[in-house]
């Protein structure tokens, strides 16, 4: 790494993070297991596979509308097992706590993060607390792990894409990263914009019914869904082609985009997914998605090619062509 120090670019989900997980903590921890990089670990075990996955959220503000802290860290990481094809089952927790947090503000959060996982459908069994001094942490910090059984047949990873394929995004995209800005400079707009927060393992499991052929899962959280797609065009070596007027996203988040200079290709998402389909199972794959709650607006939005490998280009609204690139800088820190 060039860098002497760690900057909050490392943690932005970009070029920077890819490089600190490389050089630094790839070489320390390599296995296997490791190697694939996928949302979560896929473990063998005596009867079938195991997806396994942690997070940690220090998201800022703590609440915003559509969610809080609480059941963010829920959603999160019954997400990236769902996106490696598991079926959530537990989830452990780790509160780290500000000395002087009031009491009724972690009651919420306890509260709201035993709603999300009831209606994931997943158990809390395991969990640990911190108090750290005043100033030592910044109010609540929270880790969750989960994990759940993957069903036999259920092959996905970001090492699968095939030309061909269909791109599929389940709805409007920065939804959840713009939330969080307007709250946080307490940005004021007309139209109401909230996080898109949401538990997609419902959804993943319909979408894997109706077209068990399914290659690559993805959130698009941190980096967002240009950064998640430039990722699986490299370590699948393909290259992907997408469409701007095909990218949705809605008219208010778009303004606050256009106001504040940021690309909404770039901003976090957390109740998004990115589908990589077979042509032939692509229409199943996106009715099953439609008919969830949280995949109303979802669209195919590109296809998977043999040209450019490891590059995505995008058609633009206008006719042009633009090259698609992972983050390489933090737009929004603190954002899940």
């Amino acid at each position: 790494m060039k860098d002497q120090s760690i900057l909050l670019d490392h943690g932005s989900g970009g070029k920077l993070s890819n490089e600190l997980i490389n050089s630094i903590l790839m070489p320390a921890f390599d296995n296997a297991i490791l190697e694939a990089q996928e949302d979560g670990a896929i473990i063998p075990v005596n009867q079938g596979r195991l997806a396994f996955s942690t997070d940690t959220f220090v998201v800022d503000p703590i609440f915003f509308p559509g969610g809080n802290i609480g059941d963010l860290a829920v959603h999160g990481t019954v997400n990236d097992v769902a996106m490696c094809g598991g079926v959530p089952q537990y989830l452990s927790v780790g509160l780290i706590i500000e000395e002087g947090f009031e009491i009724s503000q972690l009651k919420i959060i306890v509260e709201s993060m035993a709603k999300a996982a009831a209606a994931a459908g997943v158990r809390i069994v395991t969990g640990d607390t911190k108090v750290v001094p005043k100033g030592a942490c910044d109010k609540i910090f929270i880790n969750t792990s989960g994990f759940g059984l993957i069903p036999e047949g259920v092959n996905l990873s970001a090492s699968l894409a095939r030309p061909g394929d269909r791109i599929i995004l389940s709805g409007n995209m920065a939804d959840h990263g713009v939330t969080i800005l307007t709250q946080r400079e307490s940005l004021e707009f007309d139209a109401p914009i909230q996080s898109d927060s949401a538990a997609l393992n419902k959804m993943t499991a319909a979408m894997l019914k109706a077209a068990p052929g399914i290659h690559v899962l993805r959130d698009p959280t941190r980096g967002g869904v240009g950064t998640t797609l430039c990722e699986i065009a490299k370590k699948s070596n393909i290259g992907m082609k997408i469409r701007e007027k095909d990218l949705p996203v809605d008219q208010s988040v778009m303004g606050v985009c256009d106001l504040l200079g940021l690309d909404p290709l770039y901003v976090a998402n957390e109740g998004k997914l990115l589908a990589i389909v077979p042509p032939e199972q692509a229409d199943a794959a996106l009715e099953a998605c439609r008919q969830d709650v949280h995949g109303k607006k979802a669209r195919i939005i590109g296809e998977v090619v043999a040209d450019h490998p490891g590059q995505v280009v995008m058609q633009t609204a206008i006719g042009g062509a633009r090259m698609v690139d992972m983050l390489t800088g933090e737009q929004l820190p603190r954002i899940c």
